[in-house]
């Protein structure tokens, strides 16, 4: 007789855990914002000194963040770079301003 009330008590147990309904997924988190990731948007003209800076530099190096280096610092790496990449003043006051903007 416990034999047949334990049997029934495991298949009622084993009922029940396969009946429930489990919580519903939580939705996945919004991607955290990095720090090199800007609030506001770039104007038409920074993005084109970005899309200069990353098509223009990108062809003989890897490409630094702009915050790796101070405004003094830049300064010299981007008029020996604008030599190097063969770019007028116009580009490369575009890819400067566009660096100074990330500051």
């Amino acid at each position: 007789m416990k034999s047949k009330i334990l049997t029934l008590a495991a298949i009622t147990l084993f009922a029940a855990s396969c009946g429930t309904k489990k919580a519903p997924a939580t939705p996945p988190a919004a991607p955290a914002v990095t720090e090199t990731a800007k609030a506001t948007e770039l104007t038409p003209e920074l993005a084109a000194g970005k899309s200069l800076y990353e098509n223009s530099c990108a062809k003989c190096h890897k490409l630094y963040e702009p915050t790796k280096f101070t405004k003094e610092e830049w300064q010299p790496i981007l008029v020996r770079m604008q030599k190097k990449a063969k770019l007028d003043d116009t580009n490369m006051a575009s890819i400067t301003n566009y660096i100074h903007s990330q500051l």
